[in-house]
């Protein structure tokens, strides 16, 4: 992603082939993974309903293309009957960054959904779920992780006020999003084989089920739905905030920490996090899965979460990185995904336009990996066809829970927390970094 100054991640994945090479892939013998793909990619893929790389379903398309900066540190993700819910989908975009940014993203994206499922299902309560999931061959629980948030979070809701049933669910799930994040960036700091001290990724993650959306993000990412308005004109709102440095709230608590944040001469738009003692890595973002160096001087994992009810005049949501508004607007983009040519295509229309966008504004900057999925709403629930209108509203913050979220200590001694639900309007646009980025997209 060209977030960290003092990392460029160069390593490739590509392999050189031969005539040979070709020859060997008519001969018979135990059908291969793709080149590249891990065992545990592998056996993930095969889940049904998980799409992760280019290709299209009824319901839902992707496509990304490597840029020319090195390997490819983006992952993606599609995931209907996510949960084993027939009415539920989960959709994530991950922007690595550092030496080994590929990895830790597609590790993200990986272990993110289930660690996501597992706290779902523990907080909800439902042992009968939970009983029929452990071992299933396509289930995203095993005993493992519904243990580790039966053993560490029991009691997390305790003091939640009795509200009506949708409500408890979202704020059931909107507890589920931070503890998956907690455990996930716990499990990437251990991590045997990823070395994460300066490198990360951003994470742009939705679940969707039924007509309600929640969106958890880490990083300087951003979600746009695409709506109509009174005119029927097609128009954007913005419901993320990008958590960039320059955020008030985000600097004084970086600050707080003994982090730095400033930007450089030759690029003054760009606020950056610096070591305290020295001038590295130079993170373009105030929260990140990994990035272990920045961790104890204010750079946090806790996602900012999101919530909107889909309605009637709602066709489609983009999750993207913060360089594609660096070339397209707002309004631009859910302009490009109502004019592609058809649905299929609109993820593959959608990078070309920001490729082509990006060559013409920056020509002597290199562009990074894209990547761009679709998901059909028409296609996941017929009820959701008239769906009466609901405005953005914003959930009560549980004093309990807010506790449980404490991030570790600045050296100083004093926590720092952060809120964890947040009601989203339209909002100005931040300062861009000079990268094409990879981009999720929803649509009807």
């Amino acid at each position: 992603m060209g977030s960290c100054l003092s990392s460029d991640g160069r390593s490739s994945d590509s392999r050189p082939s031969s005539p040979a090479a070709g020859a060997r892939r008519h001969r018979r013998g135990p059908r291969r993974r793709p080149r590249g793909l891990s065992e545990e990619e592998q056996q993930l893929h095969g889940i049904p309903g998980r799409m992760f790389f280019n290709g299209a379903s009824s319901a839902a398309s992707l496509f990304t293309q490597q840029g020319k900066k090195g390997t490819n540190q983006d992952a993606m993700i599609v995931w209907e009957n996510f949960g084993n819910r027939s009415d539920t989908v989960f959709c994530g975009v991950f922007d690595g960054h550092g030496p080994n940014g590929h990895m830790v993203a597609r590790k993200v994206r990986d272990i993110l959904p289930l660690k996501l499922c597992a706290s779902w299902e523990v907080n909800s309560g439902n042992d009968e779920v939970i009983d029929n999931n452990i071992g299933n061959p396509g289930s995203m629980i095993s005993v493992e992780t519904s243990s580790v948030f039966l053993d560490e979070e029991s009691g997390a809701l305790t003091g939640l006020e009795e509200t009506d049933k949708d409500s408890e669910t979202l704020t059931t799930l909107e507890d589920s999003f931070l503890k998956a994040f907690r455990v996930v960036d716990k499990e990437l700091r251990l991590h045997p084989d990823i070395e994460c001290i300066y490198s990360g990724t951003t994470a742009v993650t939705l679940v969707k089920q039924g007509q309600d959306l929640v969106i958890g993000n880490v990083g300087d990412s951003r979600a746009v739905l695409g709506t109509r308005d009174h005119n029927n004109s097609l128009i954007p709102v913005q419901l993320t905030v990008d958590l960039k440095p320059n955020l008030p709230g985000e600097a004084e608590r970086i600050r707080r920490c003994r982090g730095r944040v400033f930007a450089l001469r030759d690029e003054p738009e760009v606020a950056r996090v610096w070591l305290p003692n020295i001038d590295s890595p130079g993170l373009a973002m105030a929260r990140a899965l990994g990035d272990f160096c920045l961790k104890k001087f204010g750079l946090i994992s806790v996602p900012e979460i999101t919530y909107r009810r889909v309605t009637e005049k709602d066709e489609f949501i983009v999750l993207a990185t913060d360089g594609v508004w660096d070339v397209l607007s707002n309004q631009e983009v859910v302009e490009i995904v109502d004019s592609a040519p058809t649905r299929s295509s609109a993820a593959r229309f959608l990078v070309e336009t920001a490729v082509r966008a990006w060559r013409i504004k920056y020509p002597t900057s290199k562009i990074d990996d894209c990547a761009v999925g679709r998901l059909l709403w028409t296609n996941l629930a017929h009820s959701e066809l008239a769906l009466r209108f609901s405005r953005i509203r914003k959930l009560k913050k549980n004093t309990t829970r807010s506790q449980s979220y404490q991030q570790p200590s600045c050296d100083d001694g004093t926590q720092t927390q952060v809120g964890n639900w947040l009601c989203s309007t339209e909002v100005s646009h931040m300062h861009p970094l000079f990268i094409l980025p990879k981009l999720l997209l929803l649509g009807s």
